[in-house]
């Protein structure tokens, strides 16, 4: 028994990057899913057309005219180019159950081995959309935290440059009478000069 060897090797990254996000569903177009499992575009949508029944819309959808020029600006490849050496109606678009029911239509070596390959792109894909995900609400988390500190240290500089701005209080003046020793040294001398009188020898 032979082993069939793809005769152009894909990798799954390779494969991913065709993966479109189309009407909120991630796709491939009827062009490079032909091309992954060897065959022309012409004949795969024969082949797709012939069993329609086997695509329901959550399989295959076509694309509108609005969703082809705006993927043609997106895209300058010759395969979706209007005119000579291009095509003039819409791709097919396959959602990855659609990719996989492809492979069981064309019922070749090489569409059975490639849409493996198809599936684990898909898989990964849906893998690295969860991790970036859960780190952009991480990042997010940290985006609050950092900026709940920053608010409580602009809030205590704030009030540090208040308190230096704010002239010094003067000292209060004590109630009651003071101690002998503390009474200033002129309130002495007119306490003595009362006591003696005018004219009084000491």
């Amino acid at each position: 028994m032979t082993t069939f060897t793809p005769t152009a090797p894909l990798s799954i990254g390779d494969i991913a990057q065709r993966i479109h996000l189309i009407r909120g569903q991630r796709v491939v177009l009827d062009t490079d899913l032909a091309a992954f499992y060897g065959e022309t575009t012409k004949r795969f949508n024969q082949q797709v057309n012939r069993n329609l029944a086997r695509f329901p819309a959550n399989f295959m959808f076509q694309l509108d005219e609005q969703e082809f020029a705006n993927l043609r600006l997106q895209f300058a490849t010759s395969s979706l180019k209007s005119g000579h050496g291009g095509r003039r109606y819409a791709p097919l678009a396959f959602t990855e159950h659609g990719a996989i029911m492809a492979s069981m239509v064309l019922n070749s070596p090489r569409a059975t081995e490639l849409s493996v390959y198809v599936v684990q792109a898909f898989v990964e894909l849906r893998g690295m959309i969860s991790s970036n995900r859960e780190l952009a609400v991480k990042v997010h988390q940290l985006e609050r935290k950092v900026s709940v500190h920053e608010r409580n240290i602009a809030e205590l500089v704030d009030s540090m440059a208040n308190l230096l701005a704010s002239p010094p209080t003067p000292p209060k003046r004590p109630i009651g009478f003071l101690p002998l020793d503390d009474k200033p040294q002129g309130n002495a001398k007119a306490a003595k000069s009362a006591k003696t009188g005018p004219g009084k020898k000491t």
